[in-house]
């Protein structure tokens, strides 16, 4: 081949390079991703100090809960599974830095082969003498070995997008770990209140509970002097009963809650350890929610979302470069020969090889085309998800704001029923002992007076909780 033609070919090569790309499909980006968010919440603060900022350890006080939280970032199962995901993510990087670096291989091949003696390879093989006073082997034998590499030119980026996308993907999944960590750390601080008001329950309803017995012998008294009916007395008899009765309720949720803990950090059932005492007068930490923008920094699946996104966008890029022509360079270098003892007869015995190949699609495009169309709808689609993520972030620091300001409002009129039911138990009794009121104000009265703290401890419980989750909205409990 001459050099006209060889130019000739390269000239042909180039049009065709460059037609391809004109038929390369390109595809306006519909949406854009949104980063914009209100400036202030709800109570109007501006003020930067964010709670979210604070260690898990420092933000809860008590030492058996942090604890637990510890125990659970050692031991629970999807959180360790959570961190192969990672390792995973981790060697597909290593994976794709790989695809862009030459691959070099050692070979080694033994063969034998038998041509007809009336084919044009037999016919030769009949008159050729290799050595003198040596007929040519037949069957023919081969020996190699020797060293073959292949490398993809990567032009258009393609295989270094791949792995800028693992990276990004990686980074992603370490995200998604610490968002995690904290729904862990919640869970395990909701179940914790939770059964330290269950805790503080059953020492209400027991304490009521001897109150009650106590009215039940005043009315049993009462009716043999005859200022009592037998209706009374089996009233407060059905009210003993009943409490009996929310005992053991009390003691299932209790064994239930601490099964829950047990689960959460991945250990066999058995008794939690927890401080229940000064329940109610337990102080409510303050929480500064700073400003929304933060949310973006401090939130595990926001940072998430946005490197998905990124990752995304890496994608169409990769799929679009599929339409272009690859190029490609292999080469080898060996030793060969029909007989193992001409391996080292050198230079007859070296063989070597170069090629360069540029392989384009050029008809039937329709499964590249197919690719690309579903990269771009993939990134769209991962640009409403960042959308959302933002949007749910915002909603639910606006509700525990809200939750956590409602919730101190109704504790301190809580307080104020729970000291006045507590009063008016007395006052029946002492009215109802000098027969200026009815056995029904005492049951009433007693009642009520339960359920207000009963009441008063699920509100401080809520607090507890709404703080909390406060904490976790914020972007708070994973670092």
């Amino acid at each position: 081949m001459n050099n006209k033609t060889i130019k000739h070919l390269f000239v042909v090569s180039i049009m065709i390079v460059l037609l391809l790309q004109s038929c390369v499909p390109t595809q306006i980006a519909i949406r854009e991703e949104n980063k914009t968010i209100s400036e202030t919440y709800s109570n109007n603060s501006s003020d930067t100090l964010n709670t979210a900022v604070v260690k898990w350890k420092d933000f809860f006080s008590d030492q058996n809960l942090t604890n637990l939280i510890d125990l659970a970032l050692a031991n629970n199962q999807e959180l360790n599974m959570m961190l192969q995901q990672i390792n995973m993510a981790e060697n597909e990087i290593k994976a794709k830095k790989g695809d862009y670096l030459p691959y070099i291989g050692i070979y080694a091949g033994a063969e034998i082969d038998k041509v007809g003696e009336f084919t044009r390879n037999g016919a030769v093989e009949q008159h050729l003498d290799i050595r003198e006073h040596e007929e040519f082997p037949e069957p023919l034998t081969n020996f190699s070995a020797g060293l073959s590499a292949s490398w993809e030119l990567d032009i258009w980026k393609k295989l270094r997008n791949g792995k800028k996308s693992a990276v990004l993907e990686y980074l992603a999944t370490i995200q998604g770990k610490n968002f995690m960590v904290t729904q862990l750390v919640s869970e395990i601080a909701s179940a914790y209140y939770e059964l330290i008001a269950l805790d503080n329950q059953l020492t209400i309803v027991k304490q009521n509970l001897d109150l009650q017995q106590s009215a039940l012998k005043m009315v049993k008294l009462q009716k043999e002097a005859a200022r009592a009916t037998q209706l009374a007395v089996r009233r407060f008899e059905a009210e003993v009963f009943k409490n009996k009765s929310n005992i053991y309720q009390i003691q299932q949720k209790i064994v239930e809650t601490e099964n829950l803990i047990n689960f959460l950090v991945g250990r066999y059932p058995q008794t939690v350890i927890r401080n229940s005492n000064d329940f109610i007068t337990k102080e409510v930490d303050v929480m500064h929610s700073g400003v929304p923008s933060q949310l973006l920094a401090n939130r595990p699946d926001i940072r998430q979302a946005e490197l998905e996104l990124s990752a995304s966008k890496l994608n169409v890029n990769i799929a679009k470069a599929n339409f272009y022509p690859s190029i490609g360079i292999k080469a080898g270098v060996g030793l060969e020969a029909f007989k193992p003892k001409f391996l080292t007869s050198t230079p007859e015995s070296l063989a070597y090889s170069l090629i360069g190949d540029i392989i384009a699609p050029l008809i039937n495009r329709n499964a590249i085309k197919a690719e690309y169309k579903t990269a771009s709808n993939k990134q769209l689609q991962i640009i409403y998800e960042y959308e959302k993520t933002i949007l749910n972030a915002f909603i639910e620091v606006e509700n525990q704001l809200s939750n956590v300001e409602n919730l101190n409002k109704s504790y301190l009129l809580k307080t104020q029923q729970v000291e006045a039911l507590t009063e008016a138990i007395d006052l029946s009794i002492r009215l109802f002992k000098s027969a200026r009121a009815e056995y029904t104000e005492v049951l009433l009265t007693q009642r009520e007076a339960l359920d207000s703290k009963i009441e008063i401890i699920e509100t401080k419980r809520d607090q507890l909780l709404a703080n909390v989750k406060l904490y976790q909205a914020l972007g708070g409990g994973w670092n």
